[in-house]
């Protein structure tokens, strides 16, 4: 049975090498907490809703031994009424914070200030905006005007699951991530106590993908590409000739671009790894940028190759992909019309991403014989090939092995279409690597 703690009992107590709780036998539920650090408080002990609670009290010798005893029992007294007392304490802090600082903690403050504060200064702009764009459409569109610190674990699930429902599982990961650092942003600032996305996992799983496409699917994407015409026809084009990513393709400005150096330069502000990146252009990706129109706003070209305003690069990227699928499977029907065959039996092509164009390069160019560290350096990818003290120190560009890279990959796609023979374009790739 626990002894009545006195004065001289808890000034006799030293801190030990663990965290110590010393029960009142005065007070039913009231203990003395000694830190291994020499801190000591009170805290409260007891069950609510069939689970342990506990109620701190306050410091130490701040809020002595009487007092300490009358809080316990103000706190016994709550919960014979049925009251929880830590969430009473709660519900007063936050009451108290919002009367002081109305707007701080509400979640379109809290998500602003994030991106101001934080995203903007420490990502990629590319980043920050996606950031800013998850936050604000997934966000703070359902949870507008509530405050960050009534947010619960289970508001976060009820968030997440809707995402999910509406069959976007990867956009829901990609939600919980942006949250979880904005919460826990919010309690380093001091904004909130906790975050509601503690202990909250991913709802959907994920796994690299590897969708490479075949010979005859890069035909039968290359002829819908052709038959797309402006402006996402020559993009998908690009995308399978330079290998490079579908936002750093989709966002390329005549700037960037010198025809004569055969070069384009997608500057580290714009490459997904922050890293500045010269993209050798083969003979089969100028042929495609000569053809393209100079849209014009106002009296002024437009600084973006591909785009419809004049003002802003493209998008509508997921309706061009739905196009393309349409026009392969069309294409493939009529070849078995023309077979003989029965066009009805034939099955929409395999799924595949825009995304898939780029993995294509890579597994095209390796086919090639090219090196693994010059389709890397090809595609501006950092997946390890060159490890160690040897990546710090190689700083050597790929620029002429790039360029054979990339011009026999041009070669190849070209071959394939046509159906001229591509041995020699192998050999020559493997003579240059």
């Amino acid at each position: 049975m626990a002894k009545d703690l006195t004065i001289k009992a808890i000034e006799a107590l030293k801190p030990a090498g663990a965290r110590r709780e010393i029960p009142d036998g005065h007070t039913r539920g009231l203990f003395y907490v000694l830190q291994p650090s020499g801190a000591a408080s009170w805290a409260f002990r007891y069950r609510f809703a069939g689970k342990t609670r506990k109620l701190t009290l306050g410091p130490y010798p701040a809020l002595d031994l009487k007092a300490s005893r009358q809080m316990a029992s103000d706190a016994a007294q709550a919960l014979a009424r049925g009251d929880d007392p830590a969430a009473a304490k709660q519900q007063a802090k936050l009451t108290a914070r919002a009367a002081a600082e109305p707007d701080r903690d509400l979640v379109e403050t809290v998500a602003a200030t994030f991106v101001e504060r934080y995203a903007k200064k420490q990502t990629r702009e590319r980043s920050w905006r996606e950031t800013e764009r998850l936050l604000t459409r997934e966000v703070v569109g359902p949870w507008r005007g509530r405050r960050l610190s009534a947010i619960k674990r289970a508001d976060v699930h009820d968030l997440l699951d809707k995402i999910v429902d509406r069959g976007t599982p990867i956009a829901a990961n990609r939600t919980l991530a942006a949250l979880r650092r904005m919460c826990s942003w919010a309690v380093e600032r001091g904004i909130v106590d906790a975050s509601p996305c503690e202990k909250v996992r991913a709802p959907a799983s994920e796994t690299t993908r590897d969708r490479v496409l075949t010979d005859d699917e890069i035909r039968g994407a290359r002829g819908a590409f052709d038959g797309a015409g402006w402006p996402f026809g020559p993009l998908a084009q690009l995308l399978l000739l330079t290998g490079q990513r579908l936002r750093e393709v989709g966002e390329a400005k005549w700037s960037e671009i010198d025809l004569e150096a055969k070069t384009w330069t997608i500057p580290k502000e714009r490459a997904k790894n922050g890293v500045a990146h010269e993209v050798p252009l083969s003979e089969a990706a100028l042929r495609i940028l000569r053809s393209l129109p100079h849209v014009e706003t106002g009296r002024r070209p437009a600084a973006f190759i591909f785009t419809t305003n004049g003002r802003t690069a493209v998008s509508g990227f997921s309706r061009a992909k739905a196009g393309f699928d349409k026009a392969i499977l069309a294409a493939t029907r009529k070849a078995a019309l023309d077979r003989g065959d029965d066009p009805d039996k034939v099955e929409a092509p395999a799924h595949w991403t825009l995304h898939d164009l780029r993995r294509t390069a890579a597994s095209g160019m390796a086919g090639l014989g090219i090196a693994p560290h010059v389709v890397e350096a090809a595609l501006n990818h950092k997946s390890g090939s060159i490890k160690g003290v040897a990546a710090v120190y190689n700083r050597y560009s790929y620029s002429a092995e790039k360029r054979a890279a990339l011009e026999a990959w041009g070669r190849y796609l070209d071959a394939l279409i046509s159906g001229a023979p591509a041995a020699n374009v192998v050999e020559l790739a493997k003579a240059r690597a």
